[in-house]
């Protein structure tokens, strides 16, 4: 399957998280805002519900043989499957059977997210405190169990959702800092080591490695994205915020277009806007085709090269507010096919 029929039918879709704490309710609105092929359904996360709803406890949960509890400090690694791993994995199926219920009968592309080993590794906690970032062992354990989890979890969605063309979404909003060295220890005090570009990548191609023949993308909401690192890892599809986009990271776009990866722009703010509302969704996008001009890129590809998505997830926004912006992101890349120039 080429890099372009794997997103297929993608036009929009959101990042993750949403509002609120009724699976039903979310796997209601991910699926009325994109069906009829107007974007693509997800699995929503609704950290709301507390700890284990949130992306790194709900990653926790999906790992082989490897636990994580809450500390005041955040999740912590344990011996042995707890109340909060529990929790993390019965609100999973919660959300897995919101959306199988919603997606009867469907087929056509559906995303599911999970904390990429970077960012894992920057998040999970020892025994003794300190992350999982600074043991180079533990974070290939880290690693291998996570994607060994994420092979069960993308059976199993497509088990239930068996018309369903299944994308895998790694956040690594953390990825950045890990590179760079930007990780701070418990203390504050010190960061930890800036790790190897080619560990990093090795890694992160072993775990995006975990969706066989299906798409993977890797979203990050943070500056700096490593474009080049991402591709050479095998990533299908880049997901980021369009505003943080600097003019020395454009040859690395331009360069990703013409080499086949799908670019999942943060066009939309996630959080309601100072100002009570949204632009217009042509004005939207109107950035995405003045970069496309500048790079000298031909308009006829925006269609097939982009998603629209908001900037980040929608957890902090208010319900009204999410509903707006998937629907927008929708009518947004309408507009980008409708004229690209």
């Amino acid at each position: 399957m080429s890099e372009k029929s794997k997103f297929s039918g993608c036009p929009a879709t959101g990042v993750g998280s949403m509002p609120g704490g009724d699976a039903r309710e979310a796997a209601k609105t991910v699926t009325g805002s994109f069906g009829d092929g107007q974007g693509v359904p997800y699995l929503a996360e609704l950290p709301a519900r507390g700890p284990g709803a949130d992306m790194i406890g709900r990653t926790i949960g999906l790992l082989v043989e490897m636990y994580g509890h809450v500390e005041p400090s955040g999740w912590r690694i344990s011996d042995r499957p707890g109340r909060d791993t529990r929790r993390a994995r019965s609100w999973l199926g919660e959300d897995l059977d919101a959306l199988e219920e919603f997606t009867q009968g469907y087929e056509g592309p559906l995303k599911v997210q999970a904390v990429g080993p970077w960012t894992l590794a920057a998040a999970l906690e020892r025994r003794g405190g300190e992350a999982v970032l600074g043991d180079p062992g533990a974070c290939r354990d880290l690693a291998d169990s996570l994607a060994e989890g994420l092979r069960n979890h993308l059976a199993e969605v497509r088990r239930r959702m068996p018309g369903a063309r299944v994308i895998l979404q790694l956040d690594e909003p953390s990825l950045t800092g890990v590179l760079l060295g930007r990780v701070r220890t418990a203390s504050g005090y010190r960061t930890y080591r800036a790790v190897d570009r080619q560990l990093v990548e090795s890694t992160l191609r072993d775990v995006l490695g975990a969706t066989g023949e299906g798409a993977a993308v890797v979203h990050t909401c943070a500056p700096e994205v490593p474009f080049a690192l991402l591709r050479r890892a095998g990533a299908d599809g880049i997901s980021f915020d369009f505003s943080l986009l600097t003019e020395r990271e454009e040859e690395a776009i331009g360069e990703a277009v013409e080499g086949g990866t799908q670019l999942f722009l943060g066009v939309v703010p996630g959080t309601d806007p100072a100002s009570g509302g949204l632009s217009d969704p042509g004005g939207s996008v109107m950035g995405v085709r003045t970069l496309w001009r500048r790079l000298g890129l031909n308009p006829g590809t925006l269609t097939e090269s982009v998603v629209i998505t908001p900037s980040c997830g929608l957890a902090g926004a208010s319900p009204a507010y999410a509903r707006a912006v998937l629907a927008h992101c929708a009518r947004a890349a309408r507009s980008l096919a409708d004229n690209p120039e």
